[in-house]
């Protein structure tokens, strides 16, 4: 244990010597951001387990098929991302910012929107799951399997909303060790379920819907004992329980209903826009065959689990950031957005090369034979352009603590739509073929991230933030 400290401490001295961060807000970074890494990869794990089970057990039609039903999953998952950005920005300032009254009811309203929009969607992919899945391909047994897989996971959305909102306001208020026992717990569960029920009884592609169903319905569970203020252990100042704990005593504040629309907005439809590109990129990579589609939705799956890290630094950005504007800070706020932004670009080179190394291993987990050369280049690719992801991460984390999420909206618009999407196409008529899959991979990520960058550069998000503070901008400390 010593000699960890003392590694702990060279690395920290390291990054302060070079530049990259500070070592007091190295401390507070890692305290918040190491937890949401953890709880990134039990989330994403989810999906990358049924994909590699159904894998292993039937092979890579099967692996199209969830690639296909994944698609509409994650438009639903991906907007409640957004709204839960939201949440975190209101959160964030309110309680840095002392008003934890008001940062409860800004819970209350998340959950809420939250709950109220997953329904029509549960019923839409449950009922709709066939005619859903045959407008992405025409292979029948592709079909099947995402069909099956869609329909049983669709209820399984609704607790996702209300999840991924506790978890934010967990995060919000400096606290992302309890959302990662829980979802950590809920993905020891699904591989238990989703192998148990796929490799041990042989229930295919339905075994491993069911199991992921299952988990996301415990974590919901477990998340609402601590979101209303009851503490899960004895140690500790709170014991797991939420510092702004919700009560729904009282009607819907419309104050804060209308800024969580106004923040959440932009960053539902970024989100959105980001999961929605994957349905014409399957379309694209259909007419190359199943084999493709497989190859595309195993390197999104890594490129997603390898985010994880981004989830952490995006997270600590939000918070950290967030909370030094709600108490006037700006030049704290900054300082924060920068060397995060810096220790992140680090952390992700680092992170590419390995996977650049270990492709063909990885690849292997999903698929093996014929399509393994595919998905090893298409893993190759997506370890490359998660680097910008990475950095994009961080920097809209720190607009979205400010409550700036107009420009990451259009900044994702311009790369998905303009410039990765007809890349992709070019692949259908030109010699290209599959390489204009594999460059809409990087292009889709490092679009948004130079526009974003410029944004934060600008600072323009530090004026943006005023209008959401406790004191709602009438006094600002410069530090």
């Amino acid at each position: 244990m010593n000699a960890l400290r003392r590694l702990a401490a060279l690395v920290a001295g390291l990054l302060a010597r070079l530049g990259v961060i500070e070592e007091s807000r190295l401390r507070e970074t890692t305290d918040l951001a190491w937890p949401r890494v953890l709880t990134g990869f039990a989330i994403m794990s989810k999906r990358t387990v049924d994909l590699a089970v159904v894998g292993l057990a039937i092979g890579p039609t099967a692996v199209a098929g969830l690639t296909v039903a994944n698609a509409y999953w994650t438009v639903g998952k991906f907007a409640f991302i957004g709204l839960a950005g939201g949440t975190i920005a209101l959160v964030s300032q309110n309680y840095g910012g002392g008003d934890s009254p008001r940062a409860a009811r800004a819970v209350e309203a998340s959950l809420l929107v939250a709950g109220g929009a997953a329904l029509p969607l549960v019923a839409l992919f449950a009922a709709g799951a066939r005619p859903l899945v045959e407008l992405l391909g025409n292979d029948a047994r592709t079909l099947s399997y995402g069909a099956t897989y869609l329909a049983i996971v669709a209820p399984g959305l609704l607790f996702e909303a209300l999840n991924l909102v506790a978890s934010r306001t967990y995060a919000g208020v400096g606290d992302t060790l309890t959302p990662m026992a829980l979802r950590a717990t809920g993905a020891v569960l699904n591989i238990v379920l989703s192998a148990g029920l796929v490799l041990g009884l042989g229930y295919g592609v339905a075994g491993a819907a069911v199991g992921t169903t299952l988990s996301t319905v415990f974590v919901a569970a477990a998340f609402a004992w601590g979101m209303t203020g009851r503490a899960y252990w004895s140690r500790g100042d709170s014991g797991g329980a939420s510092p702004v704990p919700v009560r729904f005593d009282a009607l819907p504040d419309r104050d804060l209903l209308r800024q969580l629309v106004t923040i959440s907005t932009p960053l539902v439809a970024r989100r959105i826009a980001q999961a929605a590109v994957v349905f014409p990129l399957l379309a694209i990579a259909a007419a190359f065959g199943p084999l493709v589609v497989a190859a595309l939705g195993v390197a999104r799956q890594v490129r997603a689990l390898l985010d994880s890290f981004g989830w952490g630094f995006s997270i600590a950005a939000s918070t950290l950031v967030g909370q030094s504007l709600g108490r006037g800070e700006e030049t704290t706020a900054a300082a924060y957005g920068w060397e995060i932004t810096k220790l992140s670009a680090l952390v992700y080179v680092s992170v590419a090369l390995v996977v650049l190394a270990v492709a063909e291993p990885i690849a292997r987990v999903f698929v093996d034979g014929e399509g393994l050369v595919t998905t090893t280049r298409f893993v190759r690719v997506a370890a490359v352009s998660v680097v910008a992801l990475g950095v994009d991460g961080s920097v809209t984390g720190t607009l979205r603590g400010a409550g700036d999420t107009r420009v990451p909206f259009v900044a994702t618009l311009a790369g998905l739509y303009l410039v990765a999407l007809p890349l992709a196409w070019a692949g259908t008529v030109t010699a290209w073929g599959v390489f204009g899959l594999m460059a809409a991979l990087v292009a889709e990520t490092l679009v948004p991230m130079v526009v974003n960058y410029g944004r934060f550069r600008a600072g323009t998000w530090k004026a943006v933030s005023r209008g959401y503070r406790p004191d709602r901008g009438e006094s600002v400390s410069q530090d």
